[in-house]
């Protein structure tokens, strides 16, 4: 089966869109960072279709196997660096609650996550084994997309406060009930993170130790 298909090319265009939204969100404008939120949205949304697609459609391939987790990862890697640079540099701009700022052990935790799974998929797929997905990559997946798209909003909302100096009881309101929200979606994100690691810890635990014959 032919590579060029209409599903592989959505997962190649969200890997283009990825670097996309890191830059949008490194320029210190608040329409810039709503624009990135859209690029967010349009990838993210992206991972939907394109698996939806390649199965209805029947042409599930190699490429589209290997290129949708790499494309997931880019986006993983290109707002959550941002974020911690952003919040870093200047920590009244992204300042959430509990949390303060994005700090490296929240990538290095999720990061880790990441490269481990793949390492054990790796492993098991040396040995002639598919290590399945599970249910808790796709619970993790979307709480970290949650808490992503709220931080953007968050970056995009306090950099135009900032500029424009808004106070005010609805300015605090909004503050707090923004804040805390995001504050959630990333401790949600973080336990499900975990939790799904341990899953997949599990599951390649009573695979085959032996390469199949």
């Amino acid at each position: 089966m032919s590579d060029l298909n209409l599903p592989n090319a959505i997962t190649t265009f969200r890997i283009v869109l990825a670097p996309v939204a890191a830059i949008l969100l490194l320029q210190p404008h608040s329409s810039s960072r709503l624009l990135a939120m859209g690029v967010f949205l349009i990838a993210a949304l992206s991972d939907l279709v394109d698996g939806a697609l390649a199965r209805q459609r029947g042409e599930v391939t190699d490429f589209g196997t290997l290129v949708d987790p790499i494309a997931d990862k880019m986006l993983l890697v290109c707002t959550l660096i941002p974020f911690y640079f952003l919040t870093s540099a200047d920590p009244g701009l992204g300042r959430i609650p509990l949390f303060g700022s994005v700090g490296l052990w929240i990538l290095v935790l999720i990061f880790g996550r990441e490269i481990a799974v793949t390492w054990m998929r790796t492993g098991s797929a040396r040995r002639g084994v598919v290590m399945p997905a599970q249910q808790s990559g796709k619970y993790k997946t979307f709480s970290q997309n949650v808490f992503i798209g709220s931080m953007i909003l968050w970056l995009a909302f306090r950099t135009e406060a900032i500029s424009a100096g808004w106070s005010g009881k609805l300015n605090t309101s909004w503050e707090f009930i923004h804040g805390w929200f995001t504050t959630a979606s990333l401790i949600a994100a973080l336990g499900l993170t975990v939790y799904s690691f341990i899953v997949y810890l599990a599951v390649f635990q009573r695979l085959p130790r032996e390469p199949a014959a």
